[in-house]
Order: C-alpha cells, then structure tokens, then sequence
C-alpha cells in the first residue's frame, strides 16, 4: 500500500480486496483486517475527500501537505451546515478528550457532542469527524466487531514521520507516478487534490521523464522499463480499484474495442470490473448466498476458452482470500 501512496477506501471490504490483489497470494482477508485493527493500516480522509487506507508511517506528512487543500472543499458543505470555524474546533476537542485511552464509534462521538451542549447527526457529524481528522487529531480506530470506531492519531501512529512540504511533494509525486505511471498531471491533480503548481514542482524535483502518446504528456517517474506484464490473466478487480479510479481522464481507462455500447465507460468503472489482458472486459458482482461465495461475472465481449479458464481461476484467488469456497458464473 505504500507503494501506491494511498488507496481509495470508502467501500471498506472491496478496498481489502484491492490491497490483497497487489500483495503476495498468501495475503488472506484476516491478516489485512489485523494490520487494519493493530493500526498498521489507517483510513481516513486525507485526500480529495473521501476514505483513504493510508500506511501509519506515512500519515502526518500526507496529512499536512493534502489537509489544506481537504479543508478548502468541506469548508463549503460546512458553511452550509452552519459549521463554522470555532464549532468544528470545540468538536475536534471534544472527540480528542473523549478518545483518550479508548475507541469510540461514530454514535458514540455523537453523545460525546451532546453531553457538551451540541449535537450533529448525518452528514453535520461527518463533517465534523472529517474536519478533525484533517487537523490530524483523529483517525480509524480497531473494528468493533462489524463497526468502525475512531482514535485518537497520536495513539495510532506515534512513529508516524514528518517531512518538510518540499520533501512530502517529491515523495507523493513520486509513489503516484511510480506506481500509477505513466500518467498526466491532471491525473495527479485529480488523485492527490493538490493544485497543478504542486505537480509541476513534484515532477520537477523528481526529474520525471514525459512521453507523448495522441497528443497527451504522460510522466513517469524512476525506472521507465516496462517488465513483463500478465496479460495472460484476468483479473476480479473491486469498486474504486486504484487501477480504474485514479486517473482524470476516464478515456484513458482501457477497454477493449468490442465494448457493448449500452454499457457506458463510467458504469463499469464505478462497479466491481473485470480486467483481462489490462484491459475492461466486463463488470461482476456477488449476490448474496447462504454458502460460500458466489461471483457472477458480465463480459462485455464473448470470451474465449482460456480466457473463461482465467475468470474461474481469478474467482478461486478471491477466495482464498475471503477464506471461502467460491462458485463462478459467467455469463454468456
């Protein structure tokens, strides 16, 4: 994960999924939550805003360089909600003094407000939460059996590192472009929320290598070798999958030429999608079942013999994963 930079989170079981897709198959489901519970992993709203899985060594410099830029855009659903300045300070103390020595749910924060005199239900409450994370006073908390609590950062990650805003750019510039390259700087910008200034500078100092493709300036940055990729496999890719959600032109999203046309390019890359050969060759989901776990796998194009072998084979990786028996079908 810290090699991505950080991983879209908000659909908490699938961005799991997303992690175990990029780590070594032994990589269950269980040890990710473990490094979740035991706060190796955090989740919290350090960019654009939404959920984000960020590795604790590397939340305070991510927070103090993308905060800033986090607050400008909540600032204004905050203002609607008539949350100014002084009422989102007062809640941050109050959820950093309830959290002291323990882990609270978002309910529970929400007594917390109204043993002080105020109260913040829905979304005033999420935003509440969000400005506090955003002044690096809290974060993800150990699950609470299916429920998520929060705690207090300096109690999660208390060898997390600080960086000058210079170095935090050229290491975030870097992960990104390393990891997500070749890529534009609109992509950066759209991924990271901070301004085109900023990636400018961040390739700058990261002497990034630009390549022309159709017109397009796309950067990479470190080695510009391109290994062996698997493009004999299909891959059972989750929501909000790094490889699909972190880039600004959805054009760039590579599907294949057969791509049924009813099927618009932005309803499969905000669904479950099916990747063979990097490319988009469908959507899949999991209905529910009362035994094992059941995929059911949309191609937008007929696939072939071995490639329906690759589906089935990406199905059985899921669930060792999950740690379930899995039955995949695939539609015609």
């Amino acid at each position: 994960m810290a090699w991505l930079g950080a991983v879209q989170a908000q659909e908490f079981g699938p961005a799991k999924w997303g992690l175990g897709l990029r780590l070594p198959e032994t990589t269950t489901d269980s040890s990710i939550d473990k490094a979740f519970d035991d706060g190796r992993i955090l989740r919290t709203h350090v960019m654009r805003p939404t959920w984000h899985f960020v590795a604790s060594a590397d939340i305070r410099w991510m927070l103090e360089l993308t905060a800033p830029r986090v607050h400008r855009t909540i600032g204004h659903y905050c203002r609607k909600l008539g949350l100014g300045p002084a009422v989102c300070a007062r809640a941050t103390g109050i959820f950093e003094r309830a959290l002291d020595g323990q882990a609270l749910t978002r309910p529970e924060l929400n007594l917390r407000l109204e043993r002080a005199g105020m109260s913040a239900k829905g979304i005033s409450l999420a935003m509440l939460t969000i400005f506090a994370e955003l002044e690096g006073v809290i974060c993800s908390g150990p699950r609470r059996g299916k429920h998520h609590t929060y705690a207090q950062l300096s109690a999660r990650a208390p060898d997390a590192r600080r960086l000058s805003r210079d170095e935090s750019l050229a290491e975030l510039t870097a992960r990104f472009f390393r990891s997500h390259g070749p890529a534009t700087m609109s992509d950066f910008v759209w991924w990271s929320g901070l301004t085109m200034a900023d990636t400018k500078r961040g390739l700058e100092m990261n002497r990034a290598k630009p390549e022309v493709v159709e017109g397009s300036t796309y950067w990479t940055v470190g080695n510009t070798s391109r290994p062996g990729t698997d493009r004999a496999n299909a891959h059972l890719l989750p929501i909000y999958d790094e490889y699909l959600v972190s880039y600004r032109d959805r054009e760039a999203v590579p599907h294949g030429p057969t791509v049924v046309k009813s099927r618009s390019r932005e309803s499969v890359t905000f669904q479950h999608a099916l990747v063979i050969a990097g490319q988009v060759a469908g959507t899949w989901r999991m209905p529910k079942t009362s035994e094992g776990v059941a995929i059911d796998v949309f191609p937008l194009r007929r696939l072939t013999k071995p490639e329906r072998g690759q589906v089935n084979a990406a199905g059985e990786r899921y669930g060792r994963f999950v740690g379930a028996p899995v039955t995949v079908s695939i539609a015609q």
